[in-house]
């Protein structure tokens, strides 16, 4: 039997076992007191940790509020949930009291007097007259042009520009994809001047594409014949041929492009350029040829006949292979110009009376006559390319337009359409290669150079720019084989380069 002793020795270990649980509980009672505490106290204060961070994006959101920095501000109130997120409404700091009055323009003017409508109007204001502008533009353009649409002017530009290089990577083989050409407005861009490289000093008389080759030919009276490549950014010179003492009154390529004929002002001397050689070639005389001047000519569509422009109302047929003489046709009157059909079987002329002959190239008969309704004095005649359009030009500035097939066909042919856009004489016509276009000029005064929708009869209202000079007197004018380009020369020197966005061929 245990005695008392070891008992309570037991019994010690135990109580004090039982005691150091008893206060490591409370002690870990109180830290979890603390804890919670602790956790209560950052609750009250700044809430959970999702309410935390949206006070925190608030209270940011408010003090920006206050910064003077605009970008700043905008980021801030879009991202701001709050209510105290919404930007408050800004407030001048200053007024000026002049701002509030609407300053007047003085319609007096001499640079305004054409925008008043009334003489009452002697002053407008600011607002007015820019509306009043912007009507005049639109009225002049035929309505507002698509490049001026704001969300059409990117796209424009760079459908534009990859227009341009696509077509001039392409030299031959043309084959022509454009639609219709719409009415009203002319998409038509100025480029750098076809001749810009070498500038004539006088006056420019021809400008011709050549039929072909990327190139363009001019000539005029400073003795010269330039070539020039068209790329519509520099156009760089090929050559230029001096022809001394001989101003050039008319020059042409021939049908196969491997010739230039040029005429002269004074004598029936001519001069035919190889190109091919690199030779020029003096023509002093044609057997059977009795003029004593020759100066207008025009080349067949087959490139057989030269058709040479005589006095007293001749025309000689000149063959290109033996240079001579073998048909010579007369007409009532002095002739004033001439042309080939498209098949190079028919001729049309015209007499300075205003009267048309119709002649047959085989039997040098004129089979048709007929007078140019309205006409007093002729000046000029052209012939479509397709064979469905004869123009006749006139010295009061009418144009009439004729069906070819009305002209052959009825005894007196009735003109499809009279252009009286002209005030003085019309001295060149021009049809494109698709019978689209008319182009109209007139060296008698500035700016007199119109291009003409033959669908509709009507004038392009956007050409040439408003109130700007920039053709001056047309001398001449040319499209290149598939209407990607106008070339206008005029009495400056200068052969104006026009790119026709309509058409995708050069």
């Amino acid at each position: 039997m245990e005695s008392p002793a070891r008992v309570g020795s037991r019994k010690r270990p135990l109580e004090e076992r039982r005691e150091r649980q008893m206060k490591h509980r409370q002690q870990c009672a109180a830290l979890g007191q603390e804890e919670a505490e602790v956790q209560r106290l950052e609750e009250l204060l700044f809430g959970a940790e999702e309410q935390l961070s949206g006070r925190l994006e608030q209270g940011s959101s408010s003090f920006l509020e206050d910064d003077d920095d605009d970008e700043v501000r905008s980021v801030c109130s879009e991202n701001s949930e709050g209510p105290r997120g919404r930007r408050r409404a800004r407030t001048a700091v200053w007024e000026d009291e002049d701002d509030e009055q609407e300053e007047e323009v003085d319609m007096t003017l001499r640079s305004r007097r054409e925008l008043k409508k009334s003489d009452a109007e002697t002053k407008m204001s600011k607002q007015r007259l820019q509306q009043r502008l912007k009507e005049q533009f639109q009225k002049a353009m035929g309505g507002t042009p698509s490049w001026a649409e704001k969300e059409h002017r990117t796209s424009q530009k760079t459908d534009d520009e990859d227009e341009d290089e696509d077509l001039l990577r392409r030299t031959a083989n043309f084959i022509s994809t454009s639609d219709s050409l719409p009415r009203g407005v002319i998409r038509i861009k100025k480029c750098v001047n076809a001749n810009s490289e070498c500038v004539s000093e006088a006056q420019l008389t021809s400008v011709q594409f050549h039929p072909s080759a990327q190139i363009v030919m001019t000539a005029g009276l400073d003795h010269c014949v330039s070539l020039f490549q068209v790329d519509g950014k520099s156009n760089p010179k090929i050559q230029t041929v001096h022809l001394e003492k001989f101003p050039v009154r008319r020059a042409a390529f021939s049908a196969d492009g491997e010739q230039i004929v040029a005429t002269g002002m004074r004598n029936k001397l001519f001069y035919i350029y190889d190109m091919m050689e690199g030779r020029v070639i003096p023509v002093a005389s044609v057997r059977g040829l009795r003029e004593q001047r020759v100066s207008d000519f025009q080349v067949s569509p087959d490139g057989k006949f030269l058709l040479l422009s005589g006095s007293s109302g001749y025309l000689h047929l000149m063959t290109t292979k033996t240079r001579e003489v073998v048909r010579s046709m007369k007409l009532n009157g002095s002739v004033c110009s001439a042309g080939f059909t498209a098949d190079g079987n028919t001729i049309f002329s015209s007499s300075e009376d205003g009267e048309v002959f119709v002649w047959d190239v085989q039997s040098s008969r004129c089979v048709k006559k007929f007078t140019d309704e309205g006409c007093v004095r002729a000046t000029s005649l052209c012939v479509s390319r397709d064979g469905r359009y004869l123009a006749c030009g006139s010295q009061s500035g009418v144009v009439n337009i004729y069906s070819q097939s009305d002209c052959l066909q009825l005894a007196e042919p009735k003109p499809l359409k009279a252009v009286m856009n002209l005030l003085t004489s019309a001295t060149s016509l021009s049809f494109n290669s698709t019978s689209e276009i008319l182009a109209i000029g007139s060296r008698a005064d500035d700016e007199a150079c119109r291009l003409v929708h033959l669908p509709s009869f009507s004038v392009f209202s956007n050409f040439p720019q408003f109130r700007k000079k920039t053709i001056f007197r047309t001398q001449s004018l040319d499209f290149s084989p598939r209407s990607g380009f106008l070339s206008v020369a005029n009495n400056k020197g200068a052969a104006l380069l026009f790119r026709l966005l309509h058409y995708s061929d050069f």
